[in-house]
């Protein structure tokens, strides 16, 4: 049987995947099974931000896989400490940090430590547990990340979720004021929405937030799942905002491919938890540890600035296609997370792309969805430009402007 076929036969229909077939990757490029390369723009969603098996990262996972694998949390590992260290280091003064295996773990960790902190700071009215999430926000699929979703998709057929989870418009402090009571704990909020269409949060309203946590003692969680680690062009998204939270998560590509996510919290709320409360068998991984303390070392601030001066010339492009194409509703993001908003389902052009070499993804059915890698390069975006203006040109030439 092919490949397909014993994928439909032994795997649980929970992907929808596409034709290719991977065998090999490197920086910026994959080649699949016929031995055919592509320009890689989506990086495993937001996963290979230092590039596809980086040599600098190899090199320090080969020396680790030669010492030991894995070792229990009950016991120390100087590698997973020196991460925390340097998360710490970088986040917030006296910050702390939990170690997980992917988004959703170190949302959910997120949401405990918020539930808890506000069971041990309760309102005249009690404990409080209530969080106040987004309309078209996306935290994950555990249970409780799938309730802190806002996207109904995903919640049909698993009701009834956690409740106390409730939903404010995004962009729209009043519609967040309106929802907050003596149960309030938290807001949790993506800087970026990635999942539900790429929508970043204005500055005027993450500074509003901020300002609203702060007065009525809530804590402010930021989940940079898919928008942290450098893909803003800054380390965290919440540096281009001038605010930091009070508790912050990332995964995705902080081992650069390699399963490992994290909860940084700051003094405020850190010291909730005491032994017991939380935990994982495998969350901070040694290898995973060191393949995300190579990636901190990669990405340093001459790193990033390279991957802003592309990210400018690709949003120049971009615009230039805009002026091209009526398709195209609308261009936004931030630095290399970028949405092209269609006027009609982005599939054909998902697949034509992918046919010319060229990997991108669609999402929320209309949204061309770009998360290169961050060391792509300007031919790279010229590359990518000519093969989506022909997509766009050759599948719906009556819609060129």
């Amino acid at each position: 049987m092919s490949i397909k076929q014993l994928e439909n036969q032994y795997f649980m229909h929970t992907y929808k995947r596409g034709s290719l077939i991977i065998k090999k990757a490197k920086n910026q490029f994959v080649w699949d099974d016929k031995g055919k390369k592509y320009l890689d723009f989506f990086a495993g969603i937001s996963v290979c931000n230092v590039g596809h098996c980086n040599d600098f990262v190899i090199k320090a996972i080969k020396s680790q896989v030669d010492l030991y694998m894995h070792s229990s949390n009950l016991y120390y590992s100087p590698v997973q400490i020196k991460l925390g260290q340097e998360l710490a280091k970088k986040t917030f003064s006296g910050a702390k940090v939990f170690l997980a295996n992917s988004g959703a773990e170190a949302n959910e960790c997120a949401i405990k430590l918020a539930r808890k902190w506000g069971f041990l700071n309760p309102s005249k009215a009690g404990k409080r547990y209530e969080i106040i999430c987004f309309g078209n926000s996306f935290h994950g699929r555990t249970m409780a990340t799938t309730a802190a979703t806002g996207q109904k998709k995903f919640h049909e057929y698993l009701k009834p979720l956690q409740k106390k989870f409730v939903f404010a418009k995004f962009n729209d402090i009043e519609s967040v004021k309106k929802l907050i009571n003596n149960k309030t704990v938290a807001v949790m909020v993506e800087p970026i929405q990635g999942e539900g269409g790429i929508f970043p949060a204005c500055k005027k309203f993450i500074k509003d937030l901020r300002t609203v946590c702060d007065k009525n003692n809530m804590l402010l969680i930021f989940d940079e799942i898919q928008c942290g680690v450098g893909r803003t062009g800054k380390f965290y998204a919440f540096e281009n905002y001038d605010v930091k939270p009070d508790i912050v998560t990332m995964a995705k590509s902080l081992a650069n491919g390699l399963p490992l996510g994290a909860t940084v919290a700051s003094k405020k709320c850190a010291d909730a938890f005491i032994y017991g409360d939380h935990g994982s068998t495998f969350g901070g991984n040694p290898v995973s540890c060191t393949s995300a303390l190579t990636v901190l070392k990669i990405m340093n601030s001459k790193f990033l600035n390279k991957s802003l001066k592309v990210s400018k010339y690709l949003f120049s492009k971009l615009e230039l296609l805009r002026t091209k194409h009526s398709i195209i509703r609308e261009i936004r993001g931030m630095g290399l997370m970028i949405g092209i908003d269609l006027s009609i389902s982005g599939k054909n052009i998902v697949d034509y792309c992918l046919s010319k070499g060229l990997i991108i993804t669609c999402t929320h059915e209309t949204v061309l969805r770009l998360l290169p890698t961050l060391i792509i390069t300007k031919q790279d975006v010229d590359a990518a430009i000519k093969i989506i203006d022909e997509a766009l040109t050759n599948l719906h030439p009556k819609l060129a402007a």
